[in-house]
């Protein structure tokens, strides 16, 4: 009992989890060191697996997967990048303890939009190899691809109906809108992260109140242009992959998506960090125990979107609409399916019912890992079966251009996560200039 005693009152002296007082907002709030070993380990699985994606140049199946792979590369960092954009703007709007550990973090990641911008490049040069629109930009190049059987008839009438929004020049056009709009907020918040904790009235009534406003009155309607601008997107780069296809509810799929990748990159930095300090005094169990709660939130938003779009157009049996799901679950397909299934759904829905797994540092590392590979599953099963009109075209064994799929989004994620953490290490891991900041350091009285 002595060294029991003796124990608590070390913590309690060293601003520690102790449970009879506050804890002591730590003199450092910079990253850990640390930080620097996990952004090298990073870069050097950037460079192997860069090398290995050499390999599919020499073939030219090999090539064809590269240009697809690193498609599916380029929207799973833009998806880190504008989830983390919308989810800090929800938290500016909401408030709340829960995201102000999340809050730098989620700057640090929304901070890698010059590396989107930089990849958006060759996706654009990339254009006509990856889509029917681009390869064909007349009426006359499609009828003369349609009659040469390149395409069917009804994707020659879709491409000449749709030509207004999907030409090259318009998704030059409509990239630099999406991304100039979202490079724009994102300078815009950051700064004002950093002059909010420089005010000289810091601390005050005044000072809290003149913040939160200036952030609710960017954040509110910049939340709802985002979205607009984003399914934009990603109807001219992913579901345009299918000309013919159509769906009312991709853009919100995909911004859940983005929150579901963000949240489960999130949880595994706050995580790891809370294995030193800052973040060992301010990453309570309690805010662990509400990411994991708002985790099982987008999972079960993610199961009701996307099975609830399946379901709709299964049911109306249209030819032109559920065809896209035909290539995506015969042959080969439903192994990739099940495994999406299974990895992005049934595994985190499952774990995250228990309210001692969302409390448990450990297993909330493999949750959010199981989470983060899952996304790469789905962007492989939304984004290859498009040059795959059948389903036993899929061959997993034997066809080892797929394996760009694995080697090229892993070279741009780990580069991706090299940026990542350097702009994670230039600011300190707490806002101190926000009310909440003393929530952070009260004790917790549950287990």
């Amino acid at each position: 009992m002595a060294l029991e005693h003796e124990h608590n009152g070390a913590e309690l002296a060293h601003g520690g989890h102790g449970h009879h007082g506050p804890n002591v907002l730590p003199s450092v709030l910079t990253a850990p060191e640390v930080v620097k070993t996990w952004r090298m380990r990073a870069a050097i699985v950037a460079v192997v697996f860069a090398l290995v994606s050499l390999i599919f140049m020499a073939t030219p199946d090999g090539r064809t997967h590269l240009m697809r792979a690193y498609l599916a590369g380029y929207m799973t960092c833009f998806n880190f990048v504008g989830g983390a954009l919308a989810f800090l703007m929800v938290q500016y709007v909401s408030g709340g303890k829960w995201g102000l550990v999340l809050r730098r973090p989620l700057e640090a990641m929304t901070r890698t939009i010059p590396l989107v911008l930089l990849l958006t490049i060759p996706l654009l040069v990339m254009m006509p190899k990856l889509y029917l629109w681009a390869a064909y930009t007349t009426k006359a190049a499609s009828l003369q691809a349609y009659h040469q059987g390149l395409v069917t008839n009804e994707q020659h009438l879709d491409i000449d109906f749709r030509h207004t929004m999907l030409n090259p020049g318009a998704a030059i056009f409509q990239a630099c809108v999406v991304l100039g709009f979202m490079t724009f907020l994102v300078f815009l918040l950051n700064r004002w992260s950093l002059l909010r904790d420089r005010d000289q009235a810091a601390g005050t009534i005044g000072s809290y109140e003149k913040w939160r406003i200036r952030f609710e009155n960017v954040s509110g309607p910049s939340i709802l242009l985002y979205v607009i601008l984003m399914t934009d997107f990603v109807i001219v780069f992913v579901k345009s992959l299918d000309i013919i296809w159509a769906s009312s509810v991709y853009g919100l799929q995909f911004l859940v998506a983005q929150g579901y990748g963000v949240l489960a990159v999130g949880i595994l930095t706050l995580i790891l960090l809370s294995r030193y300090e800052p973040m060992k005094t301010l990453f309570r169990t309690t805010e662990q125990h509400d990411l994991g709660k708002l985790a099982f939130a987008f999972t079960m938003l993610n199961i009701y979107l996307t099975f609830a779009e399946f379901l709709i157009i299964w049911s109306g049996n249209i030819p032109d609409e559920v065809t896209y799901y035909i290539h995506r679950i015969q042959g080969g397909w439903w192994t990739v399916c099940t495994a999406d299934v299974i990895c992005h759904w049934v595994i985190p829905f499952c774990i995250l019912l228990s309210r001692d797994i969302k409390r448990s540092k450990h297993k909330m590392i493999w949750v959010a890992t199981v989470m983060i590979g899952a996304r790469f599953i789905d962007i492989f099963w939304l984004i290859e079966p498009s040059w795959n009109k059948t389903g036993d075209t899929l061959h997993l064994i034997g066809n080892y251009g797929l394996l760009a799929y694995i080697t090229v989004p892993v070279t741009l994620v780990a580069i991706w996560a090299v940026y990542y953490l350097t702009e994670l290490g230039r600011r300190p891991l707490l806002n101190v200039n926000d009310p909440h900041t003393e929530e952070l350091l009260e004790p917790e009285h549950a287990h």
